[in-house]
């Protein structure tokens, strides 16, 4: 498919580039636009390996004369291209990258019932939430839904950390505790006080694992509503795994167990 002829643009206060700059700079701006912003080889190829399409597709002038990156664009209706001054001026990286996309924001789609799912209960680091994506895309689970309080699922961080596992899960994010009667399958979670360590707890495929806030944990209410607290056995010290680490650990043991 051939790639279009891209707009060339010189100026920092283009209209453009000031909304790139806030999809890239604000990490609850994509839900106000409507889009996100993409930044990096890597991301651009893990649309395109799932065949999406972006609005638009932005690259420094080198970037425009990489044939790569350049074939990343093929097909893509809108292809913008700026000095690399103004590029590096879009998002906060300390070595900004050559492209970059413009897509629409994922509709959300409902509920599955009966899959494998992570819950995500307030957690706040963007670098968390990422790393637990991708342990849940590696491990087999198809669903993350988000609590609301929990870090903007499609902010700039968030898909660095996820590194492309955005485009392998379903997403919905901003739900109420309520909304996870929608599930049809048990809910587990982590605690220091759980009555089973993992290695020997009956652990059900599908299920859906809950993670908590960084510092809290989960809630007591959420915790009532699961079917199972595991702990995870940690003979260098208690308390010394962090939330993604954790989610890790679990996700495997979930998938060596199961079937996903």
């Amino acid at each position: 498919m051939a790639v279009s002829e891209p707009q060339f643009i010189t100026s920092r206060d283009n209209p453009l580039l000031v909304g790139l700059r806030k999809l890239a700079q604000d990490s609850t701006a994509y839900r106000h636009a409507g889009q996100v912003w993409l930044e990096g080889e890597h991301l651009c190829s893990a649309l395109r390996l799932r065949n999406g399409l972006p609005q638009r597709a932005v690259l420094s002038e080198a970037g425009w004369q990489n044939p790569a990156l350049r074939a990343l664009c093929s097909g893509v209706a809108q292809i913008t291209v700026m000095p690399a001054a103004l590029f590096a001026g879009i998002g906060a990286l300390a070595s900004p990258s050559a492209i970059g996309f413009v897509m629409p924001v994922p509709l959300a789609p409902a509920i599955a019932a009966g899959v494998a799912t992570v819950v995500l209960a307030r957690l706040q680091d963007a670098g968390n939430v990422g790393s637990i994506l991708r342990s849940a895309a590696a491990f087999g689970v198809l669903q993350v839904l988000a609590l609301k309080g929990t870090a903007a699922l499609w902010s700039p961080k968030v898909l660095r950390a996820g590194m492309g596992a955005h485009f392998a899960l379903r997403l919905i994010e901003g739900l109420d505790e309520p909304a996870l009667t929608a599930l049809h399958v048990p809910l587990l979670a982590t605690s220091s006080h759980g009555n089973a360590a993992l290695p020997e707890a009956p652990l059900p495929w599908p299920c859906a694992w809950v993670l908590g806030h960084e510092g809290q944990g989960v809630s007591p209410a959420l915790l009532a509503r699961c079917a199972l607290q595991v702990r995870i056995p940690q003979p260098g010290g208690e308390e010394s795994l962090n939330v993604a680490a954790a989610a890790a650990v679990c996700l495997y043991e979930s998938a060596r167990r199961g079937e996903p």
